[in-house]
């Protein structure tokens, strides 16, 4: 890396904004790789904190020894926007993602991961409660669980799930000569992030990046105009460079600044990689929306 070069592909120097959030980190188990899986890709669909609901994503992937009941399982993290009210809402958010999208699956279990919590949500209420009364209290794998009656046997949840505050919403964006070379570097870029510790990428490979203001509030954020290649030939304020045919934007949430940054420098090494990556930059918006400000020049050279 030469000034702000990555594997002969320029890294702009600009930054991107990012914003406070309150999330929960839990770890869920399953008999096997089946219901897991659905389990997961049921708890981290739909990012929506654009409409005042939650965002989550898929940490990574854990072996039977890493989980406290020695079966397969993954770290799943679910995201709220800061602010007032705002463990309500994760409470509200996790029991809707919990219930709905582990709890149905067979033989699943829910256990915390949030290291140095902020505060805990008691998941007798949120989620327990779905045993109608029936639900009871008692210790398994030396935690505290909940145990819910269902028609497979039990489910059973952690009492306490805690809570902490992160960076959300760091992200880059790459430059790519066509939609292949950009879905390559995209998910390569995906895929090494589950090396880093304490961060999800909710939309894992995006390809809408959006922009706070629109023609049509009412739906919320809509198309970031500038930078849509097909857009190029057709407007006056087009920021896509010829030779750019597709920009897949990388969205980063994590437990620290520090697991964000660390995070985009990994995203950025391993997507300047694959042949077709012509530039790595970042969105923002002038600083005006933001709680922080995330030079790439500061994550690529720390």
């Amino acid at each position: 890396m030469a000034g702000l070069e990555v594997n002969g592909v320029p890294v702009e120097d600009t930054y991107c904004e990012a914003f406070k959030g309150l999330y929960a980190r839990f770890i869920v188990t399953a008999a096997d790789e089946r219901p897991l899986r659905e389990a997961a890709e049921n708890v981290a669909a739909l990012p929506a904190t654009v409409f005042g609901e939650s965002e989550a994503g898929i940490e990574r992937w854990l072996d039977p020894d890493e989980t406290p009941d020695g079966r397969p399982g993954f770290i799943a993290q679910v995201w709220v926007e800061h602010g007032k009210k705002a463990v309500e809402r994760l409470e509200r958010e996790l029991g809707k993602r919990i219930r709905q999208g582990v709890l149905v699956r067979p033989t699943t279990r829910v256990f915390d991961a949030c290291e140095n919590p902020r505060g805990h949500i008691d998941t007798e209420r949120p989620i327990g409660r779905c045993g109608d009364g029936y639900e009871y209290t008692d210790v398994r794998f030396g935690r505290e669980v909940v145990n819910i009656p269902i028609m497979m046997g039990e489910f059973q949840i952690e009492r306490r799930l805690g809570y902490g505050e992160g960076v959300a919403g760091g992200l880059v964006w790459l430059l790519c000569e066509d939609t292949e070379a950009a879905l390559e570097a995209g998910y390569r870029a995906v895929d090494a992030l589950r090396d880093v510790e304490g961060v999800i990428t909710p939309f894992n490979v995006c390809a809408a990046g959006s922009k706070p203001e629109t023609l049509y509030p009412d739906i919320g954020p809509t198309t970031n105009h500038p930078y849509c290649p097909t857009l190029r030939d057709r407007i006056l304020d087009s920021k896509v460079p010829e030779g750019v045919e597709a920009i897949p934007e990388i969205v980063i949430n994590g437990v620290s600044l520090d697991a964000v940054k660390r995070a985009i420098r990994t995203a950025i090494e391993a997507a300047t990689e694959v042949d077709g990556v012509v530039k790595v930059t970042a969105g923002n918006f002038g600083g005006k929306l933001g709680d922080y400000r995330i030079p790439l020049r500061e994550c690529l050279h720390e």
